[in-house]
């Protein structure tokens, strides 16, 4: 028997992983060729289900299911095709396919919902390409800095200015346009961590998602030094320097997380390994990258402070300097609660206990949730891990979560009549 919501899924995921294949895994760079070639096969699966597509300057694309009450909150539902290199299958194409399905549900039952169904695929998600977080949906908000159009992306070393043309965006309308008025957005994406697959359980709501506060080019220098001629108090070693703050700050992260605190602390690139490092040098130049997250904005503040205190000693001890580069950052967000009490109370009434979780990777629930919409997330059980070519989903359990939030949709009130939300434009 056709089941339009599984077929979706299914085709919209092998078509979406047809591009970008890096063997390992798929690399679908922010505002790249691959990029806008995933978003042109939604756009043709959206205009066969009969929706009307649209982009916005950003490059983000909209697809719209219309609705029987214009004067009711639209609710957009998508994510991202961006990946990091050597990513996976489904950190954010799940997302975007669980969108597609839950309006081929809608299509092919012929059921008008009382507002309309906006499947929205949001650019450049991904912040390893350009240094800063959730530009696509910034974009469409009009939360996007006019100085980040001079960022650069990692990879081509071309601005954001430059891609976003490139793409068929336009820079200049995305800085002085008013951006979408508040509404509601839902996005489902794959858990990026084991806690569903370890429970047996196919989806979770979420409540929150943690902030970030990074430094993507930070270095160290100190001296060059032959390494069997510069006894050890006359050494200016950046590597051992690098290596004694990444123990200091593992040492507060255990007393944090002993504490009941939220924190996770993360050194995801060290380069000790250029031309000018051998064998038999002593290092005088290390480059690193550190990534603090946490939900509580004061708790960066003060990782922050004892960073800079943790440097400031190691400098003076070691002979070395500190230099961190730019910082970037993104809020903590809480999560809508009347939205995930409804999907809640849905699964419960399908006799499917659900738990709640929070979210230590940052989407782009976030961005609309800060902009002041009512945003909430489905996380889908997966194994394996993230951001890894091994990332592991059953379309099953999004096809499930699918159906259960269409069911959210059309039984629970607050979806049946107009909200304290601004109703979106058509």
């Amino acid at each position: 028997m056709n089941d339009p919501v599984s077929d979706m899924i299914s085709r919209v995921l092998d078509r979406v992983n047809r591009i970008g294949a890096s063997n390992p895994g798929w690399t679908r760079p922010s505002y790249s060729a691959e990029e806008t070639q995933a978003h042109d096969i939604i756009a043709d699966e959206a205009m066969r289900l009969g929706l009307r597509v649209t982009r916005d300057a950003g490059g983000n694309l909209f697809a719209r299911l219309p609705g029987a009450e214009k004067r009711m909150p639209a609710l957009y539902s998508g994510s991202h095709l961006d990946t990091v290199p050597s990513g996976g299958a489904f950190d954010g194409a799940a997302g975007v396919a669980g969108a597609m399905a839950l309006a081929a549900h809608f299509v092919e039952r012929g059921e008008t919902l009382p507002f309309d169904l906006i499947v929205s695929v949001i650019r450049a998600e991904e912040s390893v390409w350009f240094p800063s977080s959730y530009i696509g949906s910034r974009a469409a908000l009009a939360g996007l800095e006019e100085s980040e159009l001079s960022i650069c992306r990692a990879d081509t070393g071309r601005t954001l200015a430059d891609h976003m043309r490139e793409q068929g965006g336009d820079p200049e309308v995305v800085i002085s346009h008013r951006g979408l008025k508040p509404a509601r957005f839902l996005e489902m994406h794959i858990e990026q961590g084991p806690i569903l697959h370890e429970a047996g359980q196919s989806f979770a709501t979420v409540d929150g998602i943690r902030g970030s506060l990074r430094y993507r080019f930070a270095r160290i220098e100190g001296a060059w030094g032959h390494s069997g001629g510069v006894p050890r108090h006359l050494r200016s070693d950046t590597v051992f320097a690098l290596a004694e703050l990444i123990g200091m700050l593992d040492k507060d992260w255990a007393d944090i997380e002993a504490d009941g605190k939220d924190l996770a602390i993360t050194v995801g690139r060290i380069d000790a390994a250029t031309a000018d490092h051998a064998f038999a040098k002593v290092p005088g130049q290390v480059e690193f990258c550190l990534d603090l997250r946490s939900n509580s904005t004061a708790l960066l503040e003060h990782m922050d402070a004892r960073l800079k205190g943790f440097a400031a000693q190691i400098a003076q001890e070691r002979g070395v300097r500190f230099d961190f580069g730019p910082q970037s950052r993104s809020r903590p967000a809480r999560l809508d609660s009347e939205m995930r009490d409804a999907f809640l109370a849905q699964a419960k009434s399908r006799g499917l206990t659900i738990p709640t979780l929070a979210s230590g990777g940052g989407h782009d629930a976030a961005a609309f949730a800060d902009a002041g919409w009512q945003s909430a997330m489905v996380f889908l059980r997966n194994w394996n891990g993230s951001h890894t070519p091994d990332e592991g989903m059953d379309p099953k359990d999004l096809a499930e979560a699918v159906r259960c939030i269409a069911a959210t949709l059309t039984e629970n009130p607050m979806f049946a009549s107009p909200s304290d939300v601004e109703a979106t434009p058509t």
